[in-house]
């Protein structure tokens, strides 16, 4: 009797332990600082940094999978443009203009919930905007100029994808710090000014991360 009492007793504690384990935020919204190494692959213009900032939401299935839905922006920053002349730009190009970049990426994240730690990982794809090619085209290609051989002003939104993850540090049930997000980020701008269709970039975000919902894990 004792020892059925005793197993009885051991099923309901690891009954307990297993639904506490499986308890998790309903949704995680986060706000970082944000930092992106923009890096077009065309020879005549240089990579250059950009700051700015953004959020992410992100919806739990159960304690390791969600879905987030992540928004950055990043202020004017001058980017500037050294082209020999060819047959777009008959005379040749220098300059700089100012533009702007948003990204706005949606996908599945998996986290892991230690005691202490929460390392995730995630996968997202959507789009990229930005005006610095289309105020490139203004610049140089306006009406009257004879440095530029185009007349349509390049499309300012492009496919965005991200892969990367970073580390989750529980200050309490409601409010998680965020130290380090770290992640490759592909933007295929396609125009006479990038030379490609590719920009290898990479992205760097700190933040909070606030839980909502069901908080114990």
């Amino acid at each position: 009797m004792r020892i059925t009492r005793g197993a009885a007793f051991c099923a309901v504690l690891l009954i307990g332990i297993v639904a506490g384990a499986q308890e998790f935020p309903r949704s995680e919204v986060a706000f970082n600082y944000s930092y992106t190494r923009y890096s077009p692959s065309a020879p005549y213009s240089k990579g250059h940094s950009l700051s700015g900032g953004g959020g992410s939401i992100t919806f739990n299935l159960n304690s390791v999978f969600g879905i987030e839905a992540n928004l950055q922006g990043y202020g004017s920053n001058h980017t500037g443009f050294n082209i020999a002349p060819n047959a777009t730009f008959p005379n040749g190009l220098n300059g700089d203009v100012q533009g702007n970049l948003f990204t706005y990426l949606f996908g599945p994240q998996i986290k892991i919930r230690a005691h202490h730690i929460h390392p995730y990982a995630h996968l997202l794809f959507g789009g990229a905007h930005s005006n610095v090619y289309a105020d490139a085209f203004k610049t140089f290609c306006g009406p009257g100029s004879t440095v530029c051989g185009i007349r349509t002003a390049p499309a300012q939104d492009a496919f965005a994808m991200e892969f990367g993850g970073g580390i989750d540090i529980p200050i309490n049930h409601i409010v998680t710090f965020r130290p380090a997000e770290i992640n490759y980020l592909l933007t295929r701008f396609s125009n006479v000014f990038t030379g490609t269709n590719n920009q290898n970039n990479v992205h760097y975000a700190v933040g909070v991360v606030f839980n909502l919902g069901n908080t114990t894990y």
